[in-house]
């Protein structure tokens, strides 16, 4: 069985403000770089094969944290980037409330194939995002590994693992700089 450990970055001054990042590359701040070295710091000692993480340089500069405390190597992957938002990433989320109030409405009743004008689906981060997962537990068939990622792509991984309903999806969006650990099939 693989343990899989999945790390949301840390948090950004988006996060702070309330505006989507989708897959603009927004670095941490201040507190985002503290959550990183808290939750290294909470990994310090304990086995880890390897850490694989988002390309967007807020996951990056967590997972950097995370194998430098470590010691896992750093693998960056695109396939863990968050879902791309389109027009609605560097908006505040008050705002899309307002203009856009129809389509996340729908997107609630409807989260696969719902997506933000110019954006990507939850089935395409699906397609995506899963096949990693299939790959880690080749690789990794009694590892413990980390995933470090964003909130809609852990998720995603989540309802999937668990086999929630999709539905469940925007419940299961990890806080900023948290660690969630959950097991990957049977070796």
């Amino acid at each position: 069985m693989t343990e899989l450990l999945l790390v949301r970055h840390g948090e950004t001054d988006w996060n702070r403000e309330g505006r989507y990042q989708g897959q603009t590359d927004v670095p941490l701040n201040a507190r985002g770089l503290a959550q990183g070295e808290a939750l290294a710091e909470s990994q310090r000692g304990q086995p880890l094969d390897c850490v694989y993480a988002s390309d967007l340089q807020r996951a990056r500069q967590t997972a950097e944290i995370l194998g430098r405390v470590t010691g896992a190597p750093v693998h960056l992957d695109r396939r863990l980037r968050e879902m791309d938002q389109g027009v609605w990433e560097g908006q505040l989320f008050s705002h899309i409330q307002d203009d856009h109030r129809d389509l996340l409405s729908q997107r609630g009743r409807e989260p696969l194939d719902t997506r933000p004008p110019g954006g990507e689906s939850v089935r395409e981060v699906m397609a995506r995002v899963l096949p990693l997962l299939d790959e880690i537990h080749r690789r990794h068939p009694d590892g413990r590994v980390a995933l470090v990622s964003h909130g809609a792509a852990l998720a995603v991984i989540k309802i999937h693992v668990l086999d929630l309903p999709v539905e469940a999806l925007w419940d299961q969006v990890p806080p900023n700089g948290s660690v969630e650990v959950i097991s990957l099939g049977a070796s």
